[in-house]
């Protein structure tokens, strides 16, 4: 039931590969999830993973796993162990490079696959602000950070022109993972091709070109900036990439490495291509294990000194003083081993950690400020999940750890209070030596705060 203008347009596009193409929508969908670094290692999560594993070529942290398992209902995934994630969709974000100690911008970032994985690669360091302009999705991009345990992420819910006024040449590395008319994604999705049309694509792509007008202002000099998308559609990839050249001549295409089942951009698919469109890469899911995408990866031409100060509009962000909130101090002093480092501060009565020397959020539309510590209460610190999240069990004074293969990883999840001994106070509950929670202990009870939203029956 494809659209029978689209199937038009791909044989005109493929030729004597079209039946291949079109074979493709028959085959059953590939699965994969990528390990997240920042809680576990390739070689121990391997060493003890559930699931069967094949390695996906191009994202060493990722792995394709068969059908039939289902890790969505794995406590592994509730503790942010793993990503769920479409194969080709890793390519992007595997291309920006990331490196700790940047500023990091993934401007389209929701349901936020490419943002988790780029915040794996800076290890917690430097800043990432991961940006949706619709209020809902950004919601669920924040709810994935979370889980993820990311640290050093500020989640925002602006325009691209109105971030771009407040931190114009701000950032080492842009991702633009730009909204499209979907059509890699119709094996996998019915509603988009339901939804598509001609006259999607060409909107499609006259917003792709304001949206990456916009993000080469925000770029410094040297950057680099990853363009992609889930489409076929010229207009939409060699069309977007050539008239962002031919407007931005201190931007060039920069040649990357190539997988087997790689495919070059294809300068005649559109009128007047800029130069080094064949460097561009497409993804054939008759050709791959994974669904149609597109990937341009840009350099600015120029560079910074080591002495460069990113411009935000409205300076750094203040930290508060730590003595103005003893009651968090004396639960980390309490709970921690080791002090938390970065920007303290305060949104309403809730704590925030985000990152050094982060730009103030004066005027931006701010879903996540930071690493949420959690809540000032009347003579005491309740901490957050996402704190819990964060943490590591060697970062925390006490720990309690069940195993995913019991009934009491389910129990707890479940919102069930666990039978234990040991000193009363908090405890970070882990499954497997992953943290899950939070838990507090008193008279052999430990009270279960996984909180009520996220309870669920892993049965």
């Amino acid at each position: 039931m494809l659209p029978p203008i689209f199937l038009d347009r791909m044989k005109s596009q493929l030729g004597p590969a079209y039946p291949d193409f079109l074979a493709s929508y028959s085959a059953p969908a590939h699965h994969a999830l990528r390990l997240n670094t920042l809680k576990a290692s390739v070689t121990d999560f391997r060493s003890q993973s559930p699931f069967e594993l094949e390695p996906v070529p191009w994202e060493s942290t990722a792995f394709f796993y068969p059908s039939e398992f289902q890790p969505g209902k794995h406590p592994y995934h509730e503790a942010g162990v793993y990503y769920i994630q479409e194969p080709s969709a890793m390519v992007p974000a595997a291309f920006l490079e990331a490196v700790p100690g940047e500023r990091i911008l993934d401007l389209c970032a929701a349901p936020g696959g490419k943002s988790t994985q780029i915040a794996a690669a800076m290890k917690g360091k430097g800043l990432l602000v991961c940006n949706e302009i619709h209020p809902a999705r950004a919601r669920i991009l924040s709810e994935n950070i979370e889980r993820m345990g990311i640290r050093n992420a500020i989640v925002t819910n602006e325009s691209p022109e109105s971030l771009a006024k407040i931190v114009p040449g701000y950032f080492d590395r842009i991702l633009v993972d730009a909204p499209c008319s979907g059509e890699g994604m119709f094996r996998k999705n019915e509603e988009a091709y339901a939804e598509w049309s001609l006259e999607n694509v060409r909107l499609c792509a006259q917003r792709q070109d304001s949206i990456m007008e916009q993000a080469a202002s925000m770029l410094r000099p040297g950057g680099r900036l990853v363009y992609s998308t889930c489409t076929f559609a010229p207009e939409e990839n060699e069309g977007t990439v050539s008239r962002f050249l031919h407007s931005h001549p201190q931007f060039h295409i920069c040649e990357t490495k190539r997988f087997k089942s790689f495919s070059s951009g294809v300068p005649e698919y559109v009128e007047n291509p800029a130069p080094g469109i064949k460097n561009t890469i497409r993804l054939w899911p008759h050709l791959m294990d994974g669904e149609g995408h597109f990937t341009a990866v840009l350099a600015r031409e120029g560079s910074v000194s080591e002495a460069y100060e990113s411009y935000s509009r409205y300076g750094l962000q203040k930290s508060i003083q730590r003595s103005d909130c003893k009651e968090y101090l004396a639960f980390e002093a309490d709970t921690l081993l080791t002090p938390l480092s970065g920007t303290l501060f305060f949104f309403g009565d809730q704590l925030y950690l985000g990152p050094d020397n982060m730009p103030s959020l004066h005027r931006l539309k701010v879903v996540r400020p930071g690493l949420h510590l959690g809540t000032l209460k009347k003579d005491r610190f309740e901490p957050s999940h996402a704190l819990a999240l964060a943490l590591q069990e060697q970062e925390v004074r006490h720990a309690y750890d069940i195993k995913a293969s019991d009934r009491s990883a389910a129990a707890y999840i479940n919102g069930q209070t666990l039978n234990a001994e040991g000193e009363k106070g908090w405890y970070l509950i882990t499954v497997d030596g992953y943290s899950l929670g939070w838990g507090k202990l008193a008279g052999g009870i430990m009270k279960n705060h996984y909180p009520k939203g996220l309870r669920k029956n892993m049965g």
